[in-house]
């Protein structure tokens, strides 16, 4: 292994690259790690130098607080290459502002920009040629931080490790999915986390949603925990709904992740002229436009799947078909070609959120 220093941040290559033993065009989502990992650690009130390493495993002590007290957060972001071999990132500041949200409201420290992007940046220029060209090619990134302090006593950690590892991706779904709306569980509550990107938000998912597959549905759309009416969420991704020419999502909350690819598909939609309404839709909203034949599509949107189309829901034992929509007439699929045409770099970045590594 070579250690070499950049900037600030030490650098220790691995000998020999694992690239040439993956198998590219067969990849399973999150499976598999590309060669180095980024790793920093907040100790006496401060965070210490940004260290990229090989990718491998790490030791902690039975009591370290996150095993107990479940004090972690993530992101999830995306690398894509274009046709000239040069790597992109898509909005990495917004995730970094997002990622020390989720940290304050889990009583854990902020992260620096120079750490978080520019450490980013340093990882992935040492494995940019885990980023592979082509349509649903990408390179996920997971950043995340863990409380580490060693003891069992119920406080938030006086110590955190701060970790970026990434993994070779290609299109996370294929083809539509059903869902079931959920009528007991919830995602979140006000009040609670669920606008945060905390570990916890998604393991609360897992039951809810093996029950919803045991019923031959792949996902839930979660609806708000008071009233189980209002539509929130679809999966571990936002939710749209189109409703005859109107593109419609429930606004961002204590209960509702602020997704970058949401927004980012809602100034798309804008640009296209496509009418946006931001605002609380409820079931019986919902099948009253199915009865009228004017509910359209519903998608959900998220960085590992982009855009995923839905082809009905049920709701009390009632199954709800939508229809065929032609490609060249679905939103959905309008606004998928829109923002990956930007992320691959394919179609002009009038909205500057692209960044060159």
């Amino acid at each position: 292994m070579s250690l070499e220093s950049n900037n600030g941040i030490s650098i220790q290559k691995v000998e020999t690259s694992k690239i040439a033993s993956v198998d590219f065009e067969n990849l399973k989502f999150g499976s598999v790690f590309t060669d180095h990992m980024l790793v920093c650690h907040y100790k006496d009130g401060k965070w210490g130098q940004v260290e990229i390493k090989p990718y491998g495993p790490m030791s902690f002590a039975p009591s370290t607080n996150v095993f107990h007290y479940g004090q972690a957060i993530f992101e999830g972001m995306k690398a894509y290459k274009d046709a000239n071999e040069d790597v992109w990132l898509f909005r990495p500041r917004e995730n970094w502002a997002r990622f020390n949200k989720s940290a304050e409201r889990m009583a854990m420290p902020h992260i620096d920009e120079e750490r978080f992007v520019d450490g980013l940046k340093a990882l992935i220029n040492l494995d940019r040629d885990w980023v592979k060209q082509g349509e649903g090619n990408a390179l996920y990134i997971r950043p995340f931080m863990i409380g580490t302090h060693e003891g069992v006593v119920a406080g938030p950690s006086s110590e955190f490790m701060f970790c970026i590892i990434c993994s070779p991706a290609r299109t996370y779904y294929s083809g539509k999915v059903k869902v079931q709306i959920a009528e007991h569980y919830s995602r979140a509550a006000n009040g609670g986390v669920g606008y945060t990107k905390c570990s916890g938000n998604y393991a609360g998912q897992f039951y809810p949603t093996k029950l919803a597959q045991e019923a031959g549905y792949q996902q839930v759309i979660w609806t708000d925990d008071a009233t189980h009416t209002k539509l929130e969420e679809a999966g571990t991704m936002n939710v749209f709904f189109r409703i005859g020419d109107t593109l419609i999502t429930a606004p961002t909350s204590e209960r509702i992740l602020d997704g970058v690819t949401r927004k980012s598909l809602l100034d798309i939609a804008k640009s296209k002229g496509i009418n946006v309404e931001v605002k609380s839709i409820v079931v019986q909203d919902l099948i009253d436009a199915h009865a009228k034949g004017e509910l359209k599509e519903i998608f959900g949107a998220g960085t590992a799947v982009t855009v995923g189309q839905i082809e009905g829901f049920a709701f009390q034992e009632k199954y709800y078909q939508l229809p065929e929509v032609s490609d060249d007439n679905s939103f959905a699929i309008q606004l998928k070609t829109g923002l990956q045409g930007i992320q691959q770099k394919k179609i002009e970045d009038t909205f500057g959120w692209t960044e060159k590594i």
